[in-house]
C-alpha cells in the first residue's frame, strides 16, 4: 500500500502539537522484506485530510480510535491516489512491506486486494491494544515475530529481482530485469499476476510515480507522471 500522507499536509502537521508521526527502519536482517514501521496520531478532535499516494508497498495497519475499537488491516497495492480522513483520536502503527515478503513471511497473494484492503484478526502477531501505546515497543515485537516467521531457501531470481527494481526505483525494463537476474520475462509477469494482481511494468511505473513524487518535494525537475485519482468514501 501506500498510505501515505499528502506532502503539504505533512509539512503543515509536523510542528502541530495534535498530530504525531514517526518512522523506524528495520534491522539489516529484515531489510529485504520490510521498508519501515510508521506511527501516526492525531490527538485532536477533528478529522484531518490526507492523501493515498501509491508507494508500491504493501501495509499491515495496527489501529484504535475514538468510536473503533482496536482491529488490524492488510491493505493491498495502490495504483491509484485517493482522498480519505485520518479520523479524530485516532493512532495507527503500521509494517510497510516489501513484496518479497507477501511470500516468504505472510504466505499470502495479494491480488485481490489492487486498491483494496481486508481485516486480519485482532490478535494477527500476538499485538494486542496497549502495544499502541508503545512504538519503540511494537518494533521489538513485530521484529522479533517476522524473523521468526521468515522462510529458509528463498528464490536468489525474485531476490536480486526485487533488489533491482527497488535500487533503480522501477526504472529498468522488464528485458532488463529479465536478463539481470536470468529469468524469463513471461515468467516473471506470471510471476507478478499471480501473486501480486499486477503486471511488473505495471508495478514498476508506480515505484517511478512514486520516486517523481520524492523529486518535486524536493524541488527537483523531474518528468512528471500521472495516476488516476479516486476518493474513497
Amino acid at each position: 500500500m501506500a498510505y501515505t500522507e499528502s506532502i503539504q499536509i505533512f509539512e503543515k502537521k509536523m510542528n502541530d502539537i495534535n498530530f504525531d508521526y514517526k518512522i523506524v527502519k528495520p534491522k539489516k536482517s529484515l531489510s529485504d522484506y520490510v521498508e519501515m514501521y510508521r506511527m501516526f496520531t492525531n490527538h485532536s478532535e477533528e478529522g484531518m485530510e490526507i492523501v493515498i499516494i501509491p508507494d508500491g508497498r504493501i501495509d499491515i495497519i495496527f489501529s484504535s480510535s475514538a468510536d473503533k475499537p482496536f482491529h488490524v488491516t492488510l491493505w493491498g497495492l495502490e495504483n491509484k491516489s485517493a482522498e480519505t480522513i485520518f479520523p479524530p483520536k485516532t493512532v495507527f502503527f503500521s509494517i510497510s512491506l516489501k513484496l518479497l515478503a507477501i511470500e516468504y513471511l505472510l504466505d499470502i497473494r495479494v491480488l485481490d486486494l489492487l486498491n483494496n484492503a481486508k481485516r486480519l484478526p485482532s490478535g494477527f502477531w500476538g499485538i494486542k491494544p496497549a502495544d499502541l501505546n508503545d512504538f519503540d515497543g511494537f518494533c521489538f515485537k513485530v521484529s522479533t515475530v517476522m524473523i521468526g516467521l521468515i522462510k529458509g531457501d528463498v528464490d536468489i531470481r525474485k531476490q536480486k529481482l526485487f533488489e533491482f527494481i527497488y535500487s533503480s526505483n522501477g526504472s529498468m525494463t522488464v528485458k532488463e530485469l529479465s536478463e539481470k537476474v536470468f529469468w524469463s520475462s513471461r515468467q516473471i509477469n506470471r510471476y507478478f499476476n499471480q501473486r501480486f494482481g499486477i503486471s511488473l511494468k505495471a508495478y514498476c511505473n508506480i515505484l517511478q510515480f512514486w520516486a517523481s513524487f520524492q523529486h518535486i518535494k524536493e524541488g527537483k525537475l523531474f518528468p512528471e507522471r500521472t495516476l488516476p485519482t479516486r476518493r474513497i468514501s
